[in-house]
């Protein structure tokens, strides 16, 4: 994924935020910028990246997972506490996905031209038990972004894609009193629109390994 959703590329979801932090390779466990509603209000978090519910035991038990699929987020034990009640949306410039070739794994960069993307995703909190009641620091924040079967999407690359919203959308999305039936209608219908406008090409296998960043790697090929 590349973090790099600027307040003129997403007004109506950052106008007001601070400016987001670059990033052009994220990997798991990084911290990733998120949307969500709280009391009422829009609020940017910034919760780590890989999905950590609430009953986990410690911050070490695996899975960890990144991403949730849109067939089964609502009803997962894991997932299903923070589809109803934790729903973000989660900017990104665009992302990455592979396609195996004689040469190896070459990636493509995946994006809207002329935009930028507001990913569906859910966020939930993990309280950490070795911390005081008082400790600003004994919540943690994790996130997975929602994925759906990408065949509806003109020119795919992979099987799988993040679901994504239009600014239509981003209110209803966030709005804590949509039912999980309706918010499952609303992304697949949203989805599909967003994928028709997406456009890809090949770049750097440098982006093959998170220990590469910056803006190189969203380079076409020659």
């Amino acid at each position: 994924m590349v973090a790099r959703a600027t307040s003129d590329l997403l007004p109506s979801l950052l106008e007001g935020f601070p400016e987001l932090a670059e990033n052009y390779n994220t990997a798991p466990t990084d911290p990733i910028a998120a949307v969500r509603e709280r009391g009422g209000e829009r609020e940017l978090a910034t919760p780590r990246w890989g999905f950590v519910p609430g009953w986990y035991p410690d911050l070490k038990k695996r899975p960890q997972p990144i991403n949730a699929r849109i067939e089964t987020v609502a009803t997962s034990g894991m997932f299903r506490k923070a589809f109803a009640s934790g729903r973000c949306i989660i900017p990104a410039q665009g992302y990455y996905e592979w396609v195996i070739t004689e040469n190896g794994k070459q990636p493509h960069y995946i994006f809207e031209p002329d935009a930028a993307l507001a990913m569906a995703g859910i966020v939930t909190a993990w309280r950490d038990r070795s911390k005081a009641d008082d400790d600003p620091d004994r919540w943690v924040l994790s996130t997975a972004i929602i994925t759906r079967d990408s065949h509806v999407a003109p020119g795919e690359v992979h099987d799988r894609m993040p679901a994504c919203l239009t600014p239509d959308a981003y209110d209803a999305w966030l709005d804590a009193d949509l039912v999980p039936d309706d918010a499952l209608a609303l992304l697949d219908a949203e989805s599909v629109e967003v994928a028709h406008s997406l456009s890809h090409y090949e770049v750097s296998k440098d982006a093959n390994s998170v220990r590469n960043n910056g803006p190189q790697l969203i380079e076409p090929l020659p």
